[in-house]
């Protein structure tokens, strides 16, 4: 057996259980760990040595022995110290292509384990920051993490997101903060020509849904002329970028007083507010009512929340996406368009094509696809991890 290499704790993984991550997957489940005496006391979300069986290291990672995915690798170099210069570096790195994807500083700026930071997702939006520390390896480095975003971006805001339901998996408690400057009110941020209106103290997730951007302004290539529906609307996205393109009219619908006001306010950014009317309600409720009433559109978007969170869903949430399908079809204009999309990851492109084409079928409808999309390229694929492509998008001509 090899020697010590760093001073951090050492956790071994069984016979074998080091063969995914050999093949470049970034985790360890608690099943491929051997959960000895020293394994279990480890502090929840400290920084360990890796090691096979044999003593050979893997790598240093985050642990969290109360924990499914019980290892989270930041680096196979065990030489290699996981502080704040670190986090600065992989900061700046992830930092640099973006300034290359984008003209402002609006993006998704950390996307998790694809951009070397496991358990991270940060936001920018302009000099305000929003920061998700999801699981108990980030909660430990969270402050480092401060540290390393004030040297490489002096945001004048920075909004702590603590309020994922992924932290319940690690053992944490949920929370939302301001941890720095003044976030009473809306941000205004911009994609492209479209400005909006983001709550990131204590709206949805981060505050807005980049993942989405690259999406809606294909979608909004069919909006002109048209009447325009925007189903979980959030905060307008969708249907303010469809009323910018010309749109003649859009309803937003969505279940969230708070996502409907600033949806609103989005629309009034963009001067279109005189075309937008934003609707609470259940959207397969309001759907059923739309079509019962003989509302038809041009061109319909759908960007439900995942229905699908975990494996044990997987059943119900096909039946819930079928569904959806099915009564936005019945929306639709002859001769529309229609926007589905996915966001759990537990559902493969292949089956979510698969259900929404049974939907629509059952509504009697006929469509083709025009593309099957993702998120946008601030959201970065890690090869060997399936979870960080979850987005799953499809935009529909129907006959």
């Amino acid at each position: 057996m090899e020697g010590p290499i760093t001073s951090l704790p050492c956790v071994f993984l069984i016979a074998g259980g080091d063969r995914r991550i050999r093949n470049g997957h970034p985790w360890a489940y608690s099943n491929e760990v051997r959960m000895d005496n020293n394994a279990r006391d480890v502090e929840p979300g400290s920084l360990v040595e890796l090691r096979r069986v044999d003593g050979k290291p893997v790598g240093i990672a985050t642990f969290n022995p109360h924990a499914l995915i019980a290892a989270r690798i930041f680096s196979h170099d065990t030489f290699v110290q996981i502080d704040e210069t670190f986090l600065m570096k992989r900061l700046r790195r992830a930092l640099a292509i973006r300034e290359r994807l984008f003209d402002a500083p609006f993006y998704r700026l950390v996307h998790a384990e694809a951009d070397g930071l496991p358990g991270f997702i940060i936001d920018r939006f302009g000099d305000a920051v929003t920061v998700q520390p999801n699981t108990a390896g980030a909660e430990l480095m969270l402050p480092a993490m401060m540290t390393a975003i004030e040297k490489t971006l002096s945001p004048s805001a920075v909004a702590i997101r603590a309020d994922s339901p992924a932290r319940h998996r690690e053992g944490l408690n949920t929370y939302s903060r301001v941890a720095k400057g003044d976030l009473g009110q809306p941000v205004a941020g911009h994609e492209g020509d479209l400005q909006f209106a983001a709550d990131l103290a204590g709206g949805q997730k981060t505050g807005w849904f980049y993942d989405q951007r690259d999406n809606r302004r294909f979608a909004a290539q069919f909006a002109d002329g048209q009447r325009m529906l925007d189903v979980y609307c959030y905060g307008g996205g969708f249907g303010v970028a469809a009323a910018m393109a010309g749109a003649t009219d859009v309803t937003g619908v969505d279940r969230s007083q708070d996502a409907l006001d600033l949806a609103r306010r989005t629309a009034e950014l963009n001067g279109v507010a005189d075309r937008c009317r934003w609707e609470q309600g259940d959207a397969f409720e309001k759907l059923e009512a739309l079509a019962d009433a003989g509302e038809r559109y041009g061109l319909v978007a759908t960007d439900p929340p995942a229905f699908v969170k975990t494996k044990k869903d997987l059943k119900s949430g096909l039946r819930g996406y079928r569904k959806l399908a099915r009564l936005a079809a019945a929306t639709v204009d002859n001769d529309g368009f229609l926007f589905i999309a996915s966001c759990s990851y537990n559902v493969s492109p292949d089956v979510f094509r698969d259900e929404i084409c049974r939907g629509i079928q059952s509504a009697g409808r006929k469509v083709r696809i025009l593309r099957a999309s993702g998120a946008g390229p601030d959201h970065p694929v890690h090869p060997n991890l399936p979870e960080s492509s979850y987005l799953k998008g499809l935009m529909l001509a129907f006959d």
